[in-house]
């Protein structure tokens, strides 16, 4: 996924987003150098069924810095850095921090209530990303790889929930976290929403 729009491909990267893809970089390193064939460091930071003797309350925040793969991390932050540079430009990093991490938890709250398996990565926060992005910037036009063709984040998002909708309710046993993803995206929208109706004044 990517802006239809070359100048905004070399933004100057802004504190808060900055400073989660260094963590989340620093975690999967982490868990690349010592995780071994019993991934014991991934056993303790990613978001396991509550009903299981391996959840702690605290996966709720760590599952968000923890990743399966390098692809799943590179893609991750590079959308996290693609919204989320915009984003925090508007509202001020004290905001964009808020947002990110009210996401985040709602994800994995709702991947908790509707998936039994565990749940690694940031993709819950970052959805939220994308339905305040597409909220503010209806009509910015993005492409979604492999396609080739520009669609308004509008629309890029509608597609998006309904592919995680789908998702959810007919792949089970899927390795994709799609309720979380939808968990990230209904609470995007429901901040945006909320902030943009009580504070017209000072919102973006």
């Amino acid at each position: 996924m990517a802006f239809n729009n070359y100048g905004n491909r070399f933004q100057q990267t802004t504190p808060v987003v900055l400073n989660l893809i260094i963590i989340n970089a620093l975690v999967f390193l982490v868990q690349f150098m010592f995780d071994g064939t019993d991934e014991k460091i991934t056993r303790e930071i990613a978001l396991f069924p509550y009903q299981t003797t391996y959840f702690k309350p605290y996966q709720l925040v760590t599952h968000m810095f923890a990743h399966g793969g390098f692809f799943h991390l590179f893609f991750n932050m590079f959308v996290l850095w693609m919204f989320g540079t915009m984003l925090e430009r508007a509202w001020g990093p004290k905001r964009f921090f808020i947002f990110y991490f009210a996401c985040g938890l709602a994800a994995g709250i709702v991947h908790l209530l509707f998936q039994n398996a565990p749940a690694v990565g940031a993709s819950g926060a970052i959805m939220g990303l994308f339905a305040a992005f597409a909220y503010l910037f209806p009509n910015t036009e993005l492409i979604i790889f492999p396609i080739p063709i520009p669609v308004k984040a509008k629309y890029a998002v509608a597609i998006m929930a309904a592919f995680d909708l789908f998702g959810g309710v007919y792949s089970a046993g899927s390795n994709i976290a799609h309720f979380a993803h939808l968990g990230g995206l209904a609470m995007g929208f429901i901040l945006v929403i909320y902030w943009n109706k009580t504070e017209k004044n000072t919102f973006y």
